[in-house]
């Protein structure tokens, strides 16, 4: 995580979670990340299956140079990034999944913006409303920010983060069978072209 609100927020709603998957909406205090609260945003599902804005914070409005309280999560990303932007939507609400994310901002004029997204859930009982917390910062501000907008996001690095980023990260190795030979750290093992067979 390279931006400071980025850090903030995952370390102050890591702590607010406990032991549980999420913190709820009622842990969060904004008085408590106010240091962070112009890169935040509050995701709610308000009667229908997408996600909008319910908050947005300033400087995540001034992006787009326009305030974005309930505009679709979605809307935001360029055509190749959408169906990965509802992917991870999806799993932030449904799954209790967390993430960071690398994007660039493309700007009207053609300009490109380095941005960081952290995604993170908020648990919920039956229909409540609001459902994800996050931060969308530049890495460096631009000398345009706030005059000339950003039009599409696309997607470039994601990581998992939260409770379940650990099993996630983790790569899993199987036992090498006993008929494979290990060499330098490699396994080999028989067929193909051993024994000088002709390729």
């Amino acid at each position: 995580m390279k931006h400071p609100s980025t850090r903030g927020l995952f370390e102050y709603w890591t702590d607010r979670r406990g032991d549980r998957p999420a913190p709820e909406r009622f842990d969060i205090d904004p008085a408590e990340i106010r240091h962070a609260l112009g890169d935040t945003f509050m995701l709610a599902a308000d009667f229908v299956d997408e996600l909008r804005f319910r908050l947005a914070g300033t400087r995540v409005c001034a992006l787009f140079c326009r305030e974005i309280k309930g505009e679709s999560f979605t809307s935001l990303w360029d055509e190749a990034s959408r169906r990965a932007a509802e992917d991870l939507a999806n799993a932030v609400t449904g799954e209790n999944e967390g993430f960071v994310a690398g994007l660039i901002g493309r700007a009207e004029d053609g300009r490109e913006l380095a941005l960081e997204m952290l995604l993170l859930p908020l648990s919920h009982v039956g229909h409540a409303r609001i459902r994800a917390l996050g931060v969308l910062a530049p890495i460096e501000p631009p000398y345009w920010l706030g005059e000339t907008p950003v039009v599409a996001l696309e997607l470039a690095t994601l990581r998992h983060v939260g409770a379940g980023a650990e099993s996630l990260m983790t790569p899993h190795f199987k036992h090498a069978p006993e008929s494979a030979r290990v060499r330098h750290g490699f396994v080999v093992y028989s067929g193909g072209r051993a024994g000088g067979e002709p390729g």
